[in-house]
């Protein structure tokens, strides 16, 4: 027998949410099971962005920190470390 290359997933939702959803995959020419893809894989992304921005934040304020201004101060710095 071969091998699934899909699984079923089954939530529940409010029933307006579902009519909305319906209506979204019909108004975009989708099945439910492509809308629901692309609104994770989008999902996935807005998670990652968000990450991304936490991670940024935080060293923005340890360059803060550590007295680190401009492009230049890290570029002497890793000179500094380069040259022992």
């Amino acid at each position: 027998m071969p091998k699934r290359t899909s699984e079923v997933v089954a939530v529940s939702v409010p029933p307006e949410t579902a009519r909305n959803f319906e209506r979204l995959a019909g108004q975009q020419g989708r099945n439910k099971s492509e809308l629901f893809r692309e609104m994770l894989r989008v999902y996935q992304a807005y998670q990652e962005t968000g990450r991304f921005e936490t991670l940024q934040r935080y060293g923005a304020a340890r360059a803060r920190a550590g007295g680190i201004a401009s492009e230049q101060d890290v570029e002497r710095l890793i000179e500094q470390a380069r040259s022992g």
